[in-house]
């Protein structure tokens, strides 16, 4: 089995850790009948995936400066 690439095993612990959020909110809203734990655990999925996405991206570059045209009136 070949190796997997640097930024899929940066992000692959953010994809699970959001998955089995995913997983325990479901269990919590159905099966555990709590519909509010449910749903609050259901929340961390996109804050899991937004602090992967912070930790993971890089900020070496800046973002390009867009140029206006100068129009004389």
């Amino acid at each position: 089995m070949p190796a997997l690439p640097q930024n899929v095993r940066l992000k692959l612990p953010f994809l699970i850790a959001g998955f089995a959020s995913f997983l325990f909110s479901v269990y919590l809203y159905f099966v555990q009948d709590e519909q509010m734990a449910g749903i609050f655990v259901g929340l961390w999925v996109p804050s899991i995936h937004s602090l992967g996405t912070l930790l993971v991206c890089s900020v070496d570059t800046p973002a390009p400066v867009k140029q206006t045209e100068n129009v004389p009136s």
